[in-house]
């Protein structure tokens, strides 16, 4: 896995050093929030990028929303903004005692009995054939990977940070939270290096999960690394275009279809694609500076499971469970 880009850019970014201020503090809430709306999305929230923005800066909940949904945003902003802490104090080294305050705040209000605890009993990964470790062996594993945390390395600086959330997740230390956990610590080691955080994105979902996935099965990591590096280096054009004065938004890789076009494609009214994605059912890959919502193609083949679950006369809610488990 070659890195070099990656280092050219943040030498590119470190000529821009020190950084207006103002800058910094606007770019700073903007990844809290996306960071925020994207992990939790991975792992079933239904908050949309502007609830979750609502809820995080105007301190209001959002209507149909669950409160542990709401508390999910909340804490994971202020999960975020305990990194940031960790960052500014030089000299701190992250092993278990900072892993275990992310989780922390991650369940606090959530799950209480669980926050920042190991787990006692035997998980599984919804839908993957991974097999975790038995909770017996995860203190020691634990024990092990703050070791290595701890240890110097010679390997480059976003390849140690995946590392460290692959490692994480695939010892699954607690009961929920894993995920969100391992992406905070690795935009943790990221930041402390210099590095901007990896924002994966929700359209990444199957990608990221397969990735790993590959990798816990005794595959190669490459297309783990290669998705990390993407999502680095786009973070980084997000602060380079910042500093150059262009705010034009990002091209996407592939072709993303209007909601007219899906409800042409699927037989379905806009109204009723517009609800369902309200509902959390369907995802907005993206939303245009003039608030077009685009989708991916793979849509197409949601509303068709969401047909079938309906014929079935599955309701809504019992339909958004089953698909994003």
């Amino acid at each position: 896995m070659d890195w070099s880009r990656l280092t050219e850019l943040k030498t590119e970014l470190d000529g821009y050093r020190p950084m207006p201020r103002e800058l910094v503090l606007n770019l700073e809430q903007w990844f809290k929030v996306e960071l925020t709306y994207t992990s939790n999305a991975l792992e079933g929230n239904t908050l949309t990028r502007q609830e979750t923005a609502v809820v995080l800066e105007k301190g209001l909940t959002v209507s149909g929303k669950s409160l542990v949904e709401h508390l999910e945003a909340t804490n994971h902003a202020k999960a975020y903004d305990e990194i940031l802490r960790l960052v500014s104090e030089r000299g701190v080294s992250i092993g278990e005692e900072q892993i275990l305050t992310i989780h922390d705040a991650i369940l606090k209000g959530i799950d209480d009995a669980n926050s920042g605890c190991y787990r006692s009993m035997m998980v599984r990964i919804s839908g993957s054939q991974v097999v975790l470790p038995n909770p017996m062996k995860v203190p020691k594993l634990m024990e092990e990977f703050s070791s290595w945390l701890k240890k110097s390395s010679k390997r480059h600086p976003v390849e140690i940070a995946a590392e460290a959330h692959y490692r994480l997740v695939t010892i699954h230390p607690f009961s929920d939270g894993n995920g969100r956990s391992a992406r905070l610590l690795m935009n943790l080691l990221l930041l402390r290096d210099g590095y901007p955080p990896a924002l994966i994105r929700t359209r990444d979902r199957i990608r990221y999960l397969e990735s790993l996935e590959e990798a816990q099965l005794g595959g190669s990591k490459e297309k783990f690394y290669k998705l990390i590096e993407a999502a680095v280096k786009r973070s980084f054009d997000i602060y380079l275009k910042a500093l150059a004065g262009d705010d034009r938004p990002e091209e996407p890789e592939y072709a993303l279809l209007k909601i007219g076009q899906i409800a042409k494609q699927s037989g379905l009214t806009v109204p009723t694609i517009r609800h369902w994605v309200k509902s959390g059912l369907i995802e907005v890959s993206e939303l245009t500076p003039s608030g077009y919502q685009l989708f991916e193609e793979i849509v197409l083949k949601r509303i068709q499971e969401i047909q079938v679950l309906k014929d079935q006369r599955y309701s809504l809610e019992e339909i958004r469970v089953r698909l994003n488990s």
